[in-house]
Parts: C-alpha cells; structure tokens; sequence
C-alpha cells in the first residue's frame, strides 16, 4: 500500500484544544511491522477559539511546527525511513513476532520461543529487550526444567538454545525492531564434552538381521545409517527427490527441514534396495511412519538385538559418520555428505584420508562380507 498524500488535520481534544494529527491517503504500511498507518496524531495542540493575540501568535508558530513535521514525515515515508514509527514499533509484541519467525526455522526455535514465553510470562514487548533481560534468560535457562517432560534442560541443549535465541536477537536487530545490538554483551553458553551412543559395524549387522515389529520403522533406520539422513528429512522425503547423480547413480535432492538449505546426498545401491526404489515412483517413500515410533517401539528392536548402548534416531546418522570416518572417508567428503555447516563438526568422527564422495556412498552395507 503506497501512500500518496499526507493531510495536515485537527480534533477537539477533551481539553477543548485542537490536536494536531496526520491523514494517510490511502494508508501507509510500515515494510518492518507490516500495520497500515491511516492517521498518526503528533503531539502539538492549539486554541480552537484564540481570545487575544498572544494565543493567536501561539497557534500561528504551533502549527508551523506540525507542518514541518508533516513535511519530514511525508519525506521519510517517500524514502523508506521509518523512524517516525519507531515509537509504535517498540511497544509491539514481540513474542507475535517471535512465533511468526517459527515456520522460518527449525524445530529448536519452537523450543526457545516456548522456553522464552514461559521465562518473560508470556508478555514482552520490543523495548523491553536489554542487558538484563538477555543476560536473564541466559540463567534461566542453565537452570530451567523441561517444559513437556520431567527432569531439567541439559547443559548443552540450554547452549543449543541459547544460540538460537542470539540468532533471534540477531535478526531483531537487523531488522531495527530493537535499538541496540545487545548481543555485543552476551556471553555464550559452553558445552560439556559428551561421549554419544552410535552402531559399531557388528551392531549395525545384527541389527539389520533383528525382526522388527514394524518394518517400515526398521528400514528407516537402516535408511538413516545408510545415508546420513535425519528422522526429519526421512519423514518428508519423496520418491522425486531421488534423482541421477552428476557422477553417477542416484542421489537424494532435498530441501533440509533442520536447515532449509539444499543438500544432495549420493545412495549407495543397497540403500535403493532396502526402500524399494524403481524408476517413476511418487509420493512419500516412508509414508505413515510416525515420530512416535522412534521411542518405546525402536528401543524395543534395538533391545531385542542384544544392543544395551542408549540408541536414539540421531544416533543412526552419528553411525554414518562415525564407520565412514574408520571407513577411510576424507572428512571434507563426510562434512559435504552430512551437510554440516563447519568441519568442526565433522571432526569429531574423523581423522584425515583420502576417498571421493561417490566411493564413500557404497562404504557402508548391511551385508557381511
């Protein structure tokens, strides 16, 4: 909505002054918050019914002023400055403007924004964001329970939170919803070093050789250990996104869920096969399986294999890294193939060799030898 005009106008305000206030032809719509802007008063009053010269030479210079403002304003919304409604902008909710950011995100942010409600008791505007208020829900979270579960935040979920919500705070600032860059002062959350849980080769064939009570839970699984994939980008994944691969055979073309960016992962021939895969196939290829599986009925399989290791979904991609790390694979291939961000990441599998990404595919096999 373009405004064209800016009308100088007045009211009789309770006082039995006229109040100055601005008319937008036919709104204006600030780009930040998106609410459309009709009128806007400004702070200037004058006589309705000036008795003497005095109040006749106040109401002449007063409203010179609302036309100077009339003019600035009028200037700022031409050139797309919109300090004029920073006042507004200000007091708006910010935690509307959080949950709106959701859908953007991965599924952490819907945790901090639910762990950032509960921390500022579900009110908080964008002025009230400072030091303090940061700082503070830093704290909280070091020590804050689970908001769906017994038992407190891990240390290093509270880092994995924290993060999100600089990046948050990130975002705020970018987009002058907040006036300062309070994450100059913040510190970061440390994490602690902890050993997780992940398929040795054995593992990894005993389980494969493991009836499960549902299969299609058990060739996501092995999907997942085969590929790298996520328990999130397994549930969305579609026959199209197996597509030819510039070197050869196939590969899966995605849209990440954790991290909206497009990755593309070689299959090995064995993964195909355990899927099913044939030429022409569409809609989901793991259809109808249900994150709930991933608890009591997996760890069931897993127990029943004689594996006592605490093996959760992710640790299926964890497996991935690690055998192609004792595999041999480079860890620039593995950090390429996982679609992480940083070799740091990576490194925590891997230790330097050669191999090439196509090679690194067919690694791992559900097959003794």
């Amino acid at each position: 909505m373009d405004c064209k005009t800016i009308t100088l106008r007045t009211r009789v305000l309770r006082n039995g002054m006229l109040g100055f206030y601005l008319d937008f032809y036919p709104g204006y719509r600030d780009k930040e918050t998106m609410k459309v802007y009709r009128h806007k008063s400004i702070d200037i009053q004058i006589y309705a019914n000036p008795k003497n010269q005095r109040e006749r030479n106040f109401n002449a210079e007063m409203s010179e002023k609302a036309e100077a403002i009339r003019c600035r304003v009028y200037a700022s919304v031409v050139n797309e400055m919109y300090d004029f409604f920073d006042k507004d902008r200000y007091k708006g909710d910010l935690l509307e403007y959080f949950r709106k950011q959701l859908p953007k995100h991965d599924p952490k942010w819907a945790f901090v924004y639910a762990h950032f409600s509960h921390y500022v008791k579900n009110k908080c505007t964008f002025e009230d964001v400072n030091y303090d208020l940061c700082n503070g829900f830093r704290e909280y979270l070091l020590h804050a329970k689970k908001l769906t579960r017994s038992g407190r935040v891990s240390k290093n979920s509270a880092a994995g939170y924290w993060s999100t919500f600089r990046g948050f705070l990130k975002i705020l600032y970018r987009s002058k919803m907040i006036k300062d860059n309070v994450n100059d002062y913040l510190e970061k959350i440390e994490t602690d070093d902890v050993i997780k849980d992940y398929l040795s080769v054995e593992e990894l064939f005993t389980l494969a050789e493991t009836p499960c009570e549902i299969p299609i839970l058990k060739t996501a699984s092995l999907f997942s250990c085969l590929t790298s994939l996520r328990r999130s980008d397994i549930s969305a994944l579609r026959w199209e996104d197996i597509v030819d691969y510039s070197a050869g055979g196939k590969c899966v073309h995605i849209i990440t869920q954790k991290t909206k960016t497009e990755d593309i992962i070689p299959i090995s021939a064995e993964a195909l096969e355990l899927v099913g895969y044939e030429p022409g196939k569409r809609g989901q290829v793991f259809k109808g399986l249900r994150v709930s599986w991933t608890q009591y009925p997996m760890k069931k399989w897993i127990a029943s294999a004689g594996i006592t290791k605490n093996i959760t979904f992710h640790s299926y991609r964890r497996t991935f890294a690690t055998l192609q790390a004792a595999a041999g694979t480079d860890p620039n291939t593995i950090r390429s193939m996982m679609a992480h961000k940083s070799i740091t990441t990576t490194q925590r599998y891997v230790k330097v060799v050669d191999a090439n990404k196509l090679e690194a595919s067919n690694k791992i096999t559900l097959r003794r030898s």
